[in-house]
């Protein structure tokens, strides 16, 4: 017997060492699942996988069927014949369609046609570059038409608005949608231009009818953010509503108007949520929402004119994160999941059993293959006696008696929850096969928390979430295998911001740090970024609010630049060229100041990047040079 255990144990060691750690090659093969919905008989799923070509320097995209039960993937020509077209009115007649039209002038030629070989642009107003592209007078518009090939030409139905819908940058057909009857578009915008459009978040739902061809705003009281509209299976407008301009972090929830009453399903419930489904009976919406460090399947009931008490209810529970929600088969909800290991496939929930089937296995193969990391919670206690979740992510085959360097991960946002989630640049997996003890603190302003812990960063930036990121590591940094002379930080956008932060304040804690598109100057980052309504919110005011305690706080305590005489110690500094969110100068200063103290520093610089690295070829340029920076200083 004790001859069997040894030759298991040798088997089961050579096994773990065959098996290979994730490299960035490996990372930027992985196949990525999107699901397009499920078919019109309700039998099959189907999705598209895109699969990065490093050669090619793009993604590559194939369409699948599969079984709503499982089974053997096929590959498809095309879907559109497949699922239900939501752009098409539910009486077939009409088709709603989105494209960017020429509304204002704003180059050189537009007002001297003559000279059109100049290439100058004007502006009377803010707004005029948003994310990654700067306005040339073109805005989306919804566009109605009649759903027969060759027929008129699709109408305008925002004609000569100077407003968009698909919102920009990242909206979609998502942002609108058709009445019932047939009758009514209904769509997000934010009827705002200029400076108004850049200090504000007050999107409305519109309703246009295609009798009268007249609009008008379903939400005009509300002040915030109002998206994700759809309708109920009786026929109820739903809706996403945030209620502070100027907010894009305030708690998101979800409005039912039935019977011409607005009805907060979530008004109650300490959360926030990120996508919603109804039930095929119209009696419950199923959405997803972030909870101590996990993102989870919620419903809530709809009570309708019933004097039933509204109660939200948890469905999941488990360490990955549920993300789209694709629709329903029987008693189970197709949906997509991961974890830090594990990129997104597809999934059916029997909402009756709780048991859990992976539909997709796209990437399996790949993982089956490569010896993992392992993730575990922590909870730290903070500075001022709160319980702060931290997760754990420790190298494969981890070795509790050796030493490892470990990296204290600072998460952007300010206000995003830091999850089960699944990055193919900030990649957890990727980060602890490398080597290293990977500290992630679900610190101040994360969503999962409680609306309190979330809204604590806002005009804090500097102040308790900093002292988070120290109390994290220095728990952590306490435990035998992690080599407290071998610490780093590393984090983007407003991680970027709190490792310039770190930089002036850790008192030598670090040896390293990495800051992607970071705010580093947050009087020039005032002055040149896209959202001024973003840093009104989270700064209290504009740098000039002499009389504004809490903006000169902001602008002179929780300034990066402020501390650089401080700097001591490597850092490497990234940069995109078409980021407008953090332009290019938070990184060209925090390099130039590095640089003339004297300190070891690299700055990276992506021309064509925004504020993430999207390209293939330049993603590997990115983890090579990280990975690599990692090896030089630490």
């Amino acid at each position: 017997m004790k001859k069997i255990f040894f030759t298991l144990a040798i088997f089961m060691a050579v096994t773990a060492l065959a098996q290979e750690s994730l490299t960035p090659e490996t990372l930027w093969k992985l196949g990525r699942v999107t699901p397009i919905g499920i078919s019109k008989d309700g039998k099959q799923i189907v999705y598209k996988v895109s699969t990065p070509s490093i050669e090619e320097n793009k993604s590559n995209t194939k369409f699948y069927t599969i079984p709503v039960e499982g089974g053997m993937p096929v590959e498809v020509a095309e879907t559109k014949d497949l699922v239900k077209d939501k752009n098409i009115s539910p009486d077939g007649k009409y088709i709603l369609s989105s494209d960017e039209i020429k509304v204002e002038n704003v180059l050189g030629k537009d007002f001297y046609p003559q000279l059109d070989k100049s290439n100058v642009q004007v502006y009377n107003g803010l707004d005029y570059r948003h994310w990654d592209t700067w306005n040339e007078g073109k805005h989306n518009h919804v566009l109605l038409a009649i759903n027969k090939p060759g027929k008129a030409k699709p109408m305008d139905i925002m004609k000569d608005e100077p407003f968009d819908c698909p919102q920009k940058p990242f909206g979609g057909d998502e942002d609108f949608i058709w009445s019932p009857d047939s009758k009514r578009v209904i769509y997000v915008c934010k009827k705002k231009s200029g400076t108004d459009y850049a200090i504000s978040t007050n999107t409305d739902l519109y309703e246009y009818n295609i009798e009268t061809k007249e609009t008008k705003n379903l939400t005009e009281s509300n002040l915030g953010y109002d998206t994700n509209p759809v309708f109920s299976p009786t026929g109820n407008l739903t809706w996403l509503q945030m209620k502070r301009d100027g907010y894009e972090a305030d708690k998101n929830d979800i409005i039912v108007r039935f019977k011409g009453m607005d009805i907060n399903l979530t008004a109650n419930w300490d959360g926030t949520v990120d996508n919603i489904l109804w039930s095929n009976d119209g009696k419950k919406v199923y959405f997803t929402a972030p909870v101590d460090g996990t993102k989870q399947l919620f419903e809530v009931n709809f009570p309708g004119s019933t004097k039933i008490a509204v109660m939200v209810k948890q469905v999941t529970n488990g360490d990955f994160d549920i993300n789209d929600l694709v629709g329903f088969s029987g008693d189970n909800i197709i949906v997509t999941r991961t974890d830090m290991n594990h990129a997104s496939e597809i999934y059916s929930y029997n909402l009756k059993k709780k048991t859990w089937l992976q539909i997709t296995k796209t990437n399996d193969e790949t993982y089956s293959k490569l010896s993992l990391p392992k993730f575990e919670r922590r909870y730290v206690t903070t500075t001022d006696g709160k319980k702060m979740l931290v997760w754990i992510i420790l190298p494969p085959n981890f070795d509790k008696t050796k030493k490892y360097p470990a990296l204290l991960y600072c998460q952007g946002g300010p206000q995003s929850p830091l999850t089960q989630s699944y990055s193919f640049r900030w990649n957890f997996s990727l980060m602890a096969s490398q080597g290293y003890v990977i500290v992630a603190p679900n610190r101040r302003g994360m969503y999962g928390h409680g609306r309190e812990w979330n809204e604590q960063i806002s005009k804090d930036w500097g102040g308790q979430v900093m002292d988070d990121y120290l109390s994290a590591i220095d728990d952590v940094a306490k435990e035998s295998y992690v080599d407290k002379s071998r610490l780093g930080a590393v984090g983007a956008s407003y991680g970027g911001y709190s490792v310039f932060y770190l930089a002036g304040i850790h008192n030598n804690r670090f040896k390293t740090f990495i800051s992607h598109c970071g705010v580093f100057n947050l009087e020039s980052m005032y002055g040149t970024t896209e959202e001024v309504f973003f840093n009104n919110w989270d700064h209290g005011g504009a740098y000039w609010e002499k009389d504004n305690a809490v903006a000169q706080k902001t602008f002179s305590k929780f300034n990066p630049i402020n501390m650089v005489d401080k700097w001591n110690t490597p850092i490497l500094i990234i940069q995109g060229g078409k980021d407008y969110r953090v332009p290019i100068g938070q990184g060209q200063e925090a390099f130039q100041a590095a640089q003339l103290r004297g300190i070891k520093s690299r700055f990276m610089f992506f021309p064509e990047e925004n504020h993430w690295v999207l390209k293939p070829q330049n993603a590997l340029v990115w983890q090579n040079e990280f990975y690599k920076w990692l090896k030089e200083t630490l």
